[in-house]
């Protein structure tokens, strides 16, 4: 079946009640870019952040006739140009297909590797993680994710306990578990994350106990992993002090590069020991060892 797209770049407060018209005119679905590469770092916990302007994309069926569409846009929202609409047609294609060949497996340190369901482990003796790429965030695409993946193949939690916090797909959690901890748990602030973790632990043949941030329960653990954002990170330290034991270890990542100096002199003032730091790209990943008291 072929499609058309209908695109147009808009002012954030546009976005929304454009998508909505779109909608209700027949697209088959709506989606929102980035119209002037302007990335969204650290956005509020609990938000779904817009570009300030954002290209809104509809997808119709080819015999859709767009110039009827876009007239009808423009009725509806007169601050909208025609002019300003692009028509786009695409070719047939299998786009579940297409969509699936964007992700192949992707190796982590020496001996991890994430890979889709859909594809063979080329290393059938390494470690292996069966994860798709879903509504939660997480499946190493990300430099943060990568990072903190990484961090585990060349540390791996054999025998010790672990906390993801934070875990979006848990896929963390995943790794720790399979590179020998002897316990591991997940916890998040969405629902949809604790679904998708747990639906990946099954996959993956894992025992792991994943709990909302609100119901989550533990005694100290050994090492602790929070890929999150800088905000949340400096505001959770007194969690993740009660919740780390003397001399466990702390993996931060979800920063920027250059909010690593700040985040390492406030968790220093907060009795962690800086033992690592790596970037990639422009994201940092810490790691700490924890003391009772400030050193």
């Amino acid at each position: 079946m072929a499609w058309i797209q209908i695109n147009i770049a808009v002012n954030e407060s546009l976005a929304e009640p454009l998508s909505d018209h779109f909608m209700a005119i027949g697209a088959v679905s709506v989606t929102f870019a980035d119209a002037q590469d302007t990335p969204i770092y650290e956005p509020e916990l609990g938000t779904t952040p817009i570009w300030q302007q954002t290209r809104v994309i509809a997808l119709f069926d080819a015999e859709t006739d767009p110039k009827a569409v876009i007239t009808r846009l423009t009725a509806q929202m007169p601050e909208l140009s025609k002019k300003a609409f692009r028509i786009e047609p695409l070719e047939d294609k299998d786009w579940i297909r297409a969509w699936m060949d964007q992700f192949q497996p992707m190796q982590f340190g020496e001996n991890l590797w994430i890979v889709p369901s859909w594809c063979e482990p080329p290393h059938s003796e390494a470690v292996n993680l069966l994860l798709d790429p879903g509504m939660a965030f997480g499946t190493g695409t990300h430099p943060t994710t990568a990072l903190c993946l990484t961090w585990l193949d060349r540390h791996p939690p054999k025998g010790l306990s672990v906390i993801d916090y934070g875990c979006g797909s848990g896929v963390l959690a995943l790794a720790a578990d399979k590179l020998g901890a002897q316990s591991v748990q997940g916890t998040d602030i969405d629902p949809q994350a604790i679904l998708a973790s747990q639906q990946n632990a099954q996959r993956n043949q894992a025992q792991i106990a994943f709990a909302l941030v609100k119901d989550f329960q533990s005694p100290p653990v050994d090492c602790l992993l929070a890929n999150i954002l800088a905000g949340p990170l400096k505001s959770l330290a007194p969690e993740f002090k009660r919740l780390l034991k003397p001399n466990g270890t702390l993996v931060l990542s979800g920063l920027l590069s250059q909010q690593a100096e700040d985040l390492i002199d406030f968790y220093q003032s907060q009795g962690f020991t800086l033992t690592e730091k790596n970037i990639l790209d422009e994201w940092a990943q810490l790691s700490f060892i924890f003391h009772a008291e400030p050193a």
